[in-house]
């Protein structure tokens, strides 16, 4: 079926002066710009929580420690050790304790002074402290936490393999010691230790919060896009029937002009070739005929373009699809004999029926078959299908046929007004088909390909 180039004499509907020369992509806009957001807020997310859970929980163990160690110092009466000198044994025997904690590798205390008065390392006992601030904020009675990854030295002094590859842990903790009134800071002690079930823990918890994070995001991501993407597709369709009205206002101008300038020269055409065949002149019959039929042509294209010029609107009726195909086939009996074209028409019975307008959509299967017939100029098998699918809740018409087809390209301008590679066409037939049918919630969709003829197919909702 070939499609309806506009004729050279009637003028194309210009361009709005004022449309911009790239159109503004809103989907294209917001996947890039909502991307770079959401990807920036959930990083900053993941990163704020994964630090606020690394930071509870390295407190809330160091809370456990400082616990302990107070414990440990009320229980053996040992607040007098951080003020006054005290026999070996019992320093030890108390301060050891912190040493032999789990997964502790060092353990140091500190008297008010800032000295060293007992360490697991005996090299530090005795010396000085210089300027460390996590030891001031213990000694003005805060628990001060730090850390980060053990050194490759650290590993030595302590219970780790010197072999293994695996990155360990720090967390180097200053804990407050006070005093049995809770009144003053008597001391501080110093604990390093690499808890590696801790940071396991830990690092579990970030996995999950980063993971959350990025499927948060890409869900969001998906929703927002989804939602634009709809919206901006029912915006371009509203952009385009603004320009179609505004199009069709300009054709129903120029509809009016033309139907008033040719209609009744036509009419007078038309009875005078009339009136030439009522006559005796045998040898007049044949150019009359076609005086005749190039005139009826002629019309059929200015009712054509009144209808397309003009709003579809009208009663709605439940109409007989098959009933409508054969009155249309009938419409052009005269043409099908005259190409030699054979007709296949496989209707189904007991068809549901549809609503719509029957005049109107008489119209466009009239459309559909003389585009189908002047596809098939040297003969050819025009086929005609209906059927009804999903349990009777839609009626399918095929009109089919076996003319030169076409390709892509061309597929792709079919539906435009005015376009047509026909040498006799006005270039509405399909766009008017495909408006009628859609004014009364239909599909029209086209099937072709060059040498092997095009197929074309309707599909109604059946009514409740």
């Amino acid at each position: 079926m070939e499609a309806s180039s506009a004729p050279p004499d009637l003028p194309a509907v210009k361009a709005n002066a004022s449309s911009p020369a790239r159109p503004f992509n809103l989907t294209r806009r917001f996947s890039l710009l909502a991307l770079a957001c959401i990807a920036s807020f959930s990083t900053v997310m993941a990163l704020l929580l994964s630090n606020f859970l690394t930071d509870k929980m390295l407190h809330r163990d160091a809370a456990d420690d400082m616990e302990f160690v107070q414990n440990v110092v009320f229980a053996d009466r040992a607040t007098s050790f951080f003020q006054a000198p005290a026999s070996s044994e019992l320093v030890d025997g108390t301060f050891g304790n912190f040493a032999r904690m789990p997964d502790v590798l060092r353990a140091n205390v500190y008297a008010r002074d800032r000295s060293v008065i007992w360490s697991s390392d005996k090299t530090l006992t005795g010396k000085p402290v210089g300027v460390n601030p996590e030891l001031d904020e213990a000694l003005a009675g805060e628990l001060a936490v730090e850390s980060g990854i053990a050194t490759k030295e650290e590993h030595l002094r302590g219970e780790h393999p010197v072999g293994e590859t695996r990155s360990h842990y720090f967390v180097e903790i200053y804990i407050p010691v006070w005093d049995q009134a809770h009144a003053q800071v008597v001391g501080v002690v110093e604990i390093y230790k690499t808890p590696d079930s801790l940071f396991d823990a830990i690092h579990e918890g970030q996995r999950l919060i980063w993971l959350a994070s990025f499927a948060g995001g890409a869900l969001l991501y998906s929703a927002l896009f989804w939602i634009v993407r709809r919206a901006d597709r029912i915006m371009r369709d509203q952009q385009a029937r603004l320009l179609g009205a505004e199009r069709l206002a300009a054709i129903g101008e120029m509809a009016s002009a033309v139907a008033h300038a040719i209609r009744n020269p036509l009419a007078g055409i038309r009875s005078s070739a009339e009136l030439a065949l009522d006559g005796d002149a045998q040898s007049f019959r044949e150019p009359a005929e076609d005086i005749i039929a190039e005139v009826d042509r002629v019309e059929d294209w200015v009712r054509e373009l009144l209808v397309y010029a003009r709003p579809i609107s009208g009663p709605l009726e439940t109409v007989d699809l098959n009933t409508i195909v054969q009155k249309s086939v009938a419409t052009y009996a005269r043409e099908i004999a005259k190409r030699k074209i054979a007709v296949d028409a496989s209707l189904a019975p007991d068809l549901p029926l549809v609503r719509a307008d029957a005049t109107l959509l008489g119209q466009a299967l009239n459309s559909l078959i003389a585009n189908a017939l002047d596809a098939m100029s040297d003969g050819g098998r025009l086929s005609l299908t209906s059927a009804a699918h999903d349990h009777r809740r839609e009626v399918e018409l095929h009109v089919c046929d076996t003319g030169s087809g076409m390709g892509p390209e061309e597929l792709s301008r079919i539906f435009r007004p005015f376009y047509t590679s026909k040498a006799k066409g006005l270039g509405l037939g399909l766009p008017l088909a495909k408006r009628i049918i859609e004014r009364y919630a239909g599909r029209l969709s086209v099937r072709s390909a060059p040498g092997a003829g095009t197929t074309i197919a309707i599909r109604f909702d059946v009514p409740n």
